[in-house]
Order: C-alpha cells, then sequence, then structure tokens
C-alpha cells in the first residue's frame, strides 16, 4: 500500500510546515513534485545534503517549520552539520531520508554500504530512526511531528507515495536543444583507442557515457556526486589526460574541488559541463540554477574557459578538437536536451578501481 502523496503533502502544511530544503532522490520525487505543485509549502533546491540541513537550521531558528528531504548516501554529506549545529544548539526538525537498497551483482555499489549500515550512521549522530508508515497518512504525519521535536530522523523505503506528476508549468522543455548523447557519440569518434581517461560523474552522465562512448577509456562514478573533478584532478596530478563530464546539478555540489583545481595549470585537465538544467536521474526536476554563471564561476577559479556556451553539434566538434591539442586545466560549458533512459553500466565496469 502506498500512501496518497497529495494528502500528505495536505498534512504537513496543515500541520506548519513551511518549507522543503531538498536534494532530490527517486524514492521522494513525488513528494518532491507535489510540493513544488503545491504553492502553499516552499520547495527549496539545495546544492548538497549539508546546504539543505544549515538552510533548515537557519529557518527553525527564525521560526519557521523546515523539512529537510534527502537520500540515504547524502545523510553523510549532512554528518557535519548535524553533530556540529544541530546537536550543540539543541535544533531539531524533521529529515527524511530514503533507504536505498543494495542485492549481490548490483551496479549501484555506492549504496551498498549503507544499504544495511544506514541505522548506524543515524546513530552514530546521535539520532534515533523511524521508517515512515506506508498504509497511515495520520500515522506518518505523526512520525514527521515526532521528527520535529526530537532527534529522529524518517527513514523513507520506495514506493511509500503514490505517483504525482510535475504541473505543465514546472516541466522543462529542452527539445529545441541537441541531446547530450550526439555529443558523447562526437567525443567517442574523435577520442576512441586513444589514451585520453574520461570520466562520468554520478546518475545520467555516467550511464549514457557507457551506452555512447563504447571506444573510449570511461571510468564511470556511481555515486561521490560532486566529486568528478576532484577525482579527475588526482588523475591528472599523476599524469593522465582527463576529461571529466559533468552536469549542472554536480557542478554546484562540492565547488570547492574546482577553486582546487584551479591551482594547477600544468596538468592535461578538461571539465566538460553538460547543462540540461534538470535532475534527470532523480525525477527530472529543475534544478533552478537559471541565475548560475558557470563559466564566471570557472573562470574565477582559474580554469581556462571556452566564453560561451556552446550548444550546437560542429560548433563542439572544432571547439573540443582545439582544447585536446593543448595541455592545461579547461572548461566548457555544453547546453543539452535530454535523452530516453540509458541501461546502467554493468557491475564489473563500474567496479573498476584502476585508471
Amino acid at each position: 500500500m502506498a500512501l496518497d502523496t497529495n494528502k500528505f503533502v495536505d498534512g504537513l502544511i496543515d500541520n506548519g510546515y513551511s518549507h522543503l530544503c531538498v536534494v532530490p532522490c527517486s524514492f521522494a520525487k513525488n513528494v518532491i513534485n507535489a510540493a513544488i505543485n503545491n504553492d502553499s509549502i516552499e520547495y527549496v533546491p539545495c546544492a548538497s545534503e549539508a546546504v539543505a540541513c544549515s538552510i533548515a537550521a537557519g529557518l527553525k531558528m527564525a521560526g519557521s517549520k523546515p523539512i529537510v528531504i534527502v537520500q540515504s548516501s547524502g545523510v553523510t554529506n549532512m554528518g557535519s552539520c548535524m553533530t556540529s549545529l544541530l546537536n550543540p544548539y539543541s535544533l531539531t526538525f524533521p529529515i527524511i531520508t530514503s533507504w536505498r537498497t543494495y542485492k549481490a551483482g548490483n551496479s549501484e555499489i555506492q549504496h551498498k554500504h549503507l544499504a544495511t549500515e544506514l541505522p548506524t550512521l543515524i546513530a552514530s549522530y546521535g539520532y534515533e530512526h523511524i521508517v515512515i508508515d506506508q498504509d497511515s497518512i495520520d500515522t506518518a504525519i505523526v512520525q514527521i511531528n515526532t521528527c520535529d521535536t526530537s532527534k529522529t530522523v524518517s527513514v523513507l523505503k520506495k514506493d511509500t507515495f503514490t505517483k504525482v506528476e510535475l504541473e505543465e508549468k514546472h516541466k522543462l522543455d529542452l527539445s529545441g536543444y541537441t541531446p547530450r548523447s550526439e555529443f558523447l557519440m562526437k567525443m567517442n569518434e574523435m577520442c576512441k583507442k586513444t589514451d585520453t581517461l574520461f570520466i562520468g560523474t554520478t546518475g545520467n552522465t555516467a550511464r549514457e557515457m557507457y551506452s555512447f562512448m563504447p571506444d573510449t577509456n570511461n571510468f564511470y562514478m556511481a555515486g561521490n556526486m560532486g566529486g568528478a573533478l576532484s577525482l579527475g584532478l588526482g588523475a591528472a596530478l599523476a599524469g593522465k589526460k582527463v576529461v571529466v563530464c559533468g552536469g549542472d546539478a554536480e557542478f554546484v555540489m562540492h565547488m570547492g574541488g574546482m577553486t582546487t583545481a584551479g591551482r594547477y595549470k600544468d596538468i592535461s585537465l578538461t571539465y566538460l559541463l553538460f547543462d540540461n538544467e534538470s535532475n534527470k536521474s532523480t525525477g527530472g526536476q529543475n534544478t533552478y540554477q537559471s541565475h548560475v554563471n558557470y563559466i564566471g564561476i570557472a573562470k574565477s577559479s582559474n580554469l581556462d574557459c571556452i566564453d560561451e556556451i556552446v550548444t550546437d553539434l560542429s560548433e563542439f566538434s572544432t571547439t573540443f578538437e582545439t582544447i585536446q591539442k593543448t595541455t592545461g586545466l579547461k572548461f566548457l560549458c555544453v547546453k543539452c536536451g535530454v535523452d530516453e533512459e540509458t541501461p546502467r553500466p554493468p557491475l564489473n565496469v563500474v567496479k573498476a578501481s584502476e585508471f
């Protein structure tokens, strides 16, 4: 049985909850969609789980009633905020985390540890946990209220909520842009059987690289969202020629990696940002980052930037070819559309531990 999502969100509103501070997860996408559709509660998209937790703390201290929604892998990102801000200042508010599962042979290896150890992690932060009831909205709301006044984390299992689609006014239309697959296929053509190392960030970027770049040397980073550039920097410092394929949500999660990379110019590292404005792998919600000047941030972090956003495949080919002929620390922003869902890389491919 699944809870009626819209009624659940209405229940949250009736209980005075004002803001949802969110890093999207596919398990929570229906609650997220219902909140985006509802003008009576404010959806606050956050760059990382630590950001979500800190914003919620500020809201609570200012008299509002926030809720944080994250996925289990992101609970690790909140650890410092929970233990060094919430605990010392006795701040409580509902934290809802998905509980991602793992089965032997699954390629989602980023969830393997917390599939069994999430309760242990939560306890290590000084919190209890409670699994959200899937049979009664009233019980679920009582559980959320318990988390608002105590150090208790709500755990969300898969298919807890009924399906909710975003209203048309909240849906993205990227049909006018070239799908990312075409840029990936072009790179596959240009770099096949070379020593260039391509690192794909968490989510659909890596999945699509597996489908559309079969002839290049690829590493598919299943977890650690926001860390692809830093991983690539390490490989480049070790002498590899590296191209990092990132996304707009990934770009903002750990931008300290970019300011760190900017210290090093005598390397061969290219950061390709594929901006499709969305969290595709967690429900396709808008990242709401139209205010972000990706090129400006990269340039101020000391990366050598292509000054214009690339949208055309021919322009991309020329620009990428020029970049690959030189060494250095480069940044290229590509505006792209979305593709149909592609399969995850298999376990034997994902688990490569050497470049």
